[in-house]
C-alpha cells in the first residue's frame, strides 16, 4: 500500500538545490540542513533532483547519492520525489530503480536531453520508462527551460495511452498551465514550479500545488495554507511578501542556481561554492541578494537555533 497516493499529494514540495564545497563535491553537511529547514517550513513534500539541483552537472553516481541523502534526510515524513535525468531509457530506468529500491513515493521525468523530436517519440518514451516501474510517474513539461516539451493535447494523449502517469509537473505561464488541466479533464495532480510566480493564481486555476527550490519555501507554504483555510487575502499577502525576490531569481536558469541558491544559503546561514562552469554574482546582484536576504529574514529552522550570520559568498 502506498503511503502517499498520488491523488492525495497537494501542497508546496521543496527541490533541492546541489550544495557544493570549497572542493566543488557535494556537501553532505549542507545538503542535510537544506532538507531539515524544508521540513521545519512545512512543506508538503521533498524533491531530489531537478533543475535547481543541476542535474547536468552531476555524475550518475552523484544523482544517486543525492536520491541517498534526501531520502535519509526526509525519512518519510513527507512524499519524496526523485527526478529522472537520462539521455535514454536505459539511463532512465536505470534510476528509477535505484528510487524504487530507497523507497521514492513517486518518480518525476525529464525528456531526454539529447536532440529535438516529435511528440510521438516523447510519449513513447515516457511510456516505456512508466511502464517499468511501480511507482507512480509524473512528467515535468517544462519547453522554456529544457528547450522540448508537450502540448496539453499531447499530454492528454500520453495520459490516456500510460495510466501510470499520475501527475504533471509544469513550468509555465498560469494561463499555459490553466489550459493544460481544462484539456486533462482534472483526470491527474498538477504542479506548477517557476519559482512561485503566479502562485496564487495557479492555485485559482486548479493546480494541486507547486514544486519549488527552498529560497522563499517558508512564505509559499504560508501563502499555501491560508489558500486552503479559505483566507484568499492572506495569501495574497504572504505571496507577495516573497514576490519581488522571486522575480529576481527567476530570471532564468543559471540565475537561479546563482541567485536563488544563495538568497536561501543567506536565509539558512550556510556559505555557497559553485560547480564550474557557473554564473557568478556582480556586486549589483549581491547587493540586491543581500536586501532580500534581510526582508525575507532566515528560514524558521535558523529562528529556532538562534541568530546565525547570513553569508553570500561570491565564489
Amino acid at each position: 500500500m502506498q503511503r502517499f497516493p498520488p491523488e492525495d499529494l497537494h501542497g508546496i514540495h521543496a527541490v533541492v538545490y546541489a550544495l557544493f564545497g570549497a572542493d566543488e563535491q557535494l556537501d553532505r553537511a549542507a545538503m542535510r540542513q537544506q532538507v531539515q529547514a524544508c521540513l521545519a517550513c512545512g512543506v508538503h513534500g521533498m524533491v531530489a533532483l531537478g533543475l535547481a539541483t543541476e542535474v547536468s552537472k552531476l555524475s550518475e553516481a552523484e544523482r544517486r547519492t543525492v536520491m541517498d541523502w534526501v531520502a535519509e534526510d526526509t525519512a518519510g515524513k513527507v512524499p519524496l520525489a526523485c527526478t529522472i535525468f537520462g539521455a535514454s531509457v536505459a539511463e532512465q530506468l536505470a534510476q528509477v530503480r535505484h528510487a524504487q529500491a530507497l523507497g521514492a513515493d513517486w518518480v518525476i521525468l525529464q525528456p531526454p536531453a539529447v536532440g529535438t523530436f516529435g511528440a510521438a517519440e516523447y510519449i513513447r518514451f515516457f511510456g516505456r520508462v512508466a511502464q517499468a516501474t511501480h511507482l507512480p510517474v509524473a512528467i515535468q513539461n517544462a519547453p522554456a527551460f529544457l528547450g522540448r516539451g508537450l502540448s496539453a493535447d499531447e499530454i492528454r494523449e500520453l495520459l490516456l495511452q500510460h495510466p501510470n502517469i499520475r501527475c504533471i509537473k509544469g513550468e509555465g505561464p498560469v494561463v499555459e498551465v490553466a489550459a493544460l488541466i481544462e484539456r486533462t479533464g482534472g483526470q491527474v495532480p498538477v504542479f506548477n514550479g517557476r519559482g512561485g510566480l503566479e502562485l496564487i493564481d495557479n492555485l485559482r486555476a486548479g493546480c494541486r500545488g507547486m514544486i519549488l527550490a527552498p529560497d522563499c519555501i517558508d512564505y509559499a507554504v504560508r501563502a499555501y495554507a491560508a489558500w486552503r483555510r479559505g483566507d484568499a487575502a492572506q495569501a495574497e499577502y504572504e505571496y507577495a511578501r516573497m514576490l519581488p525576490a522571486a522575480v529576481f531569481v527567476m530570471q532564468g536558469l543559471e540565475n537561479l542556481l546563482c541567485y536563488g541558491k544563495r538568497l536561501f544559503a543567506a536565509r539558512a546561514g550556510i556559505g555557497v561554492h559553485d560547480r564550474s562552469p557557473a554564473l557568478r554574482p556582480t556586486p549589483v546582484g549581491q547587493a540586491m541578494l543581500a536586501r532580500f536576504a534581510q526582508a525575507l529574514g532566515p528560514l524558521p529552522a535558523q529562528r529556532a537555533g538562534g541568530p546565525q550570520d547570513a553569508r553570500i559568498s561570491s565564489s
